[in-house]
C-alpha cells in the first residue's frame, strides 16, 4: 500500500474521531443546559410561591391590624361617651335627692309628681345603659375589690368581717368587663381596742 494513502486514511480516522468526540461533547453540553434550565424554572416557581405566601400572610396581618384598630376606635369612642354620660345620671340623682330634702318644697302638692317624673327619666337612662352593656357595680355586703371599688373611708364595725362594704358613696359602672369608673365606698374595719372596751362597758 502506498505510504501516502496510509497517511491519508490515518488523518481521516483522526478527523472522524474528533468529530465524534465533538458531537458527544455537544450532546452532553445540551443535556447539561437542559438540566440547568429545568432547575432554574423549578427554583423560580418555588421563589414565586414563597413570595406569594409571604404576600398573603402580610395581607392577612394587615387585615387583622385594621380590624383591631376599628374595634379599638369604636370601643374607645363608646367608652368615653359612656363615661361622660354617667355624669348626667349623677346630676339627675343628686337633683332628685336635693329636691326631696328641700324643706321649702316639702309642702308643695306637686312635689311627688315631679319626683315621679325624675324617677322615670332616671330609669330610662339606666335602661339605655343596660342595653349597651353598661351595668352598675354591685356593692351591697360585698367584699372590697380594688379592681372595682375605691375605699373613701373606713367604719369600725365588730359585726361584719373587715373589708366588707358598708356604704356606697357613689355608684360605679362597668361596660362589659371593662371598668368605667370604680364605686366609691366605705368599708368595715376592726374596732380599736379602746372602742371595743367602750362598747363592752355600754353593753353591761
Amino acid at each position: 500500500m502506498n505510504p501516502n494513502n496510509k497517511e491519508k486514511n490515518a488523518k481521516k480516522d483522526q478527523e472522524i474521531d474528533q468529530n465524534e468526540n465533538m458531537e458527544t461533547a455537544n450532546t452532553s453540553e445540551k443535556n447539561n443546559n437542559k438540566e440547568v434550565n429545568k432547575k432554574t424554572v423549578e427554583e423560580k416557581l418555588k421563589e414565586t410561591e414563597e413570595k406569594l405566601l409571604r404576600s398573603l400572610a402580610e395581607i392577612e396581618n394587615q387585615r387583622r391590624r385594621f380590624e383591631k384598630e376599628i374595634k379599638d376606635a369604636f370601643e374607645f369612642g363608646s367608652f368615653n361617651f359612656a363615661k361622660e354620660s354617667l355624669s348626667s345620671l349623677d346630676n339627675l340623682q343628686r337633683a332628685k335627692e336635693a329636691i326631696k330634702n328641700d324643706e321649702k318644697l316639702k309642702d308643695n302638692k306637686d312635689l311627688d309628681k315631679f319626683l315621679e317624673n325624675l324617677t322615670i327619666i332616671e330609669k330610662d337612662l339606666i335602661s339605655i345603659f343596660e342595653k349597651n352593656n353598661i351595668k352598675k357595680i354591685e356593692v351591697h355586703k360585698k367584699k372590697f375589690d380594688p379592681n372595682f371599688h375605691q375605699a373613701m373611708t373606713e367604719i369600725e364595725d365588730d359585726k361584719t368581717e373587715p373589708g366588707t362594704i358598708l356604704q356606697e358613696i357613689q355608684p360605679g359602672y362597668k361596660i362589659g368587663d371593662r371598668l368605667l369608673r370604680p364605686a366609691l365606698v366605705a368599708v368595715s374595719k376592726k374596732p380599736s381596742k379602746g372602742q371595743e372596751n367602750k362598747d363592752k362597758k355600754e353593753e353591761k
